[in-house]
């Protein structure tokens, strides 16, 4: 493991700041706690960042269920519940950097878990779909924290390539999560109601709030906090605005996400209920496509530092564009309704290249940010997320009984990508070393 970049000063290490005596190590005072070590490190950024997942993959066995329970005139509809999560992460994002930036990651967390808390015990009573709906927006809220502070945390660490290497490593563990949730969600139903879901992202929850509470130090260095005003937030952000790179990746990033979230927002339509009709056998066809990503992920970590950033996104984003093309031209030679096999086969072909793609353009936008990461991660986290949402609503309700808005999607989607990642690049591809 590299060594983390913004190290303490002395003091950190002794209480007078000097070495200890001759031939002895560095003394720590008693109180001081130890960092979690790289394998615990990178489990706990993972399942902060998998709270997020978890609370969408393992409601969608329920889609059914709750449709059912509330009488929904449009099946479409029960995709909002997906849409009200992921816009309250977004909006929320733009508040939790700059609150971190100025009192630390560890009390911003812990607020964001309250609040997370709170939308889960209004989902588990709710009695209509709109209170259903109010409470996963809580939930979205509080859940943003976990996304905010994990970026700005491995941040605070490390860069470069091994800032590459650790967002990899989470995202490769955060995407088991979609392999086992559906399935999790599903024996949860078996034994009870949709409502016991909300029971398992309570638990989690206490589980993130305990390990983060005893394992996890403040990473925010003093001489990295920033007083709180509108003006540093504004000039934080504006910063951001203003550095080509970090906005022409995050338009990209938005953009390829907003093709992950349709997948999501549809997935229980167009395997479980409406297209191909898998019943059950959903979480099956779902974990095996989050099973290709988290292949992908773990490829993404071990090549990186041999490859680079640039190679491997840049050929991920290309070989996603030419993937959607094919499912284009699949939707429309089947009417719509291309085998199953053939389908699922070109979905993790897709989110194969999504997961070489997406935390690679995450760190090459984080990457000029480093003096402003909380802030940075916060507004460049708010900003894909709700234009992922924005997108994915669009196109989840142009659902029409057939995969073809989907695969449109994908394609569309990937392509305004490759533009805005050109525009970050200077029209060139390929062409560094990072």
């Amino acid at each position: 493991m590299s060594q983390p970049l913004r190290a303490p000063a002395p003091a950190a290490d002794s209480p007078t700041g000097g070495s200890g005596p001759a031939g002895s190590a560095p003394r720590r005072p008693a109180t001081a706690p130890m960092r979690p070590g790289f394998v615990e490190f990178v489990a706990l950024i993972a399942l902060l960042m998998g709270m997020t997942a978890f609370s969408i993959d393992n409601l969608l066995p329920a889609f059914g269920a709750i449709r059912a329970d509330f009488a929904l005139a449009n099946p479409n509809h029960v995709q909002v519940m997906v849409y009200a999560y992921l816009i309250g992460i977004g909006a929320a994002q733009f508040l939790y950097g700059p609150v971190s930036d100025v009192l630390g990651r560890r009390p911003i967390l812990f607020a964001g878990l309250a609040i997370y808390v709170a939308g889960s015990a209004i989902a588990l009573f709710a009695q209509d779909f709109q209170l259903l709906i109010v409470a996963r927006l809580i939930q979205g809220i509080g859940a943003a924290a976990g996304r905010v502070l994990a970026i700005a945390i491995v941040r605070d660490r490390f860069e470069g390539r091994d800032m590459a290497r650790i967002m990899s490593l989470s995202m490769m563990v955060f995407l088991t999560v979609p392999i086992i949730a559906p399935a999790l969600g599903s024996a949860i139903l078996f034994f009870g109601s949709w409502h016991l879901i909300f029971v398992a992202m309570l638990a989690l929850a206490v589980i993130l709030w305990v390990w983060f509470g005893v394992r996890m130090p403040e990473t925010l260095h003093a001489e990295y906090r920033i007083p709180f005003s509108f003006r540093s937030i504004g000039k934080a952000i504006g910063l951001t605005l203003r550095t080509r790179r970090s906005m022409g990746y995050a338009m990209a990033i938005g953009l390829m996400m907003g093709s992950l979230m349709t997948y999501v927002g549809s997935a229980s339509q167009v395997f479980q209920t409406d297209v191909y009709q898998l019943g059950n056998l959903f979480p099956v066809a779902f974990a095996a496509v989050a099973g290709i990503m988290a292949l992908a992920s773990f490829l993404n970590a071990s090549l990186v530092h041999r490859l680079g950033m640039r190679r491997l996104s840049h050929a991920g984003i290309l070989g996603f564009i030419v993937v959607g093309a094919l499912m284009v031209g699949s939707s429309v030679a089947f009417d719509g309704k291309p085998p199953l096999l053939l389908f699922c086969a070109m979905v993790a072909a897709a989110q194969f290249l999504f997961a070489l793609t997406v935390p690679n353009f995450n760190s090459m936008a984080m990457e000029p940010l480093g003096a402003v990461a909380g802030t940075a991660s916060s507004f460049i986290g708010g900003f894909t997320t709700l234009m992922a949402a924005l997108l994915g609503f669009m196109l989840g309700n142009a659902f029409d009984g057939t995969v073809l808005p989907l695969s449109l999607g994908y394609l569309v989607l990937g392509s305004l990508g490759l533009g805005f990642v050109l525009w970050a690049e200077k029209g060139r591809l390929f062409s560094h070393a990072a």
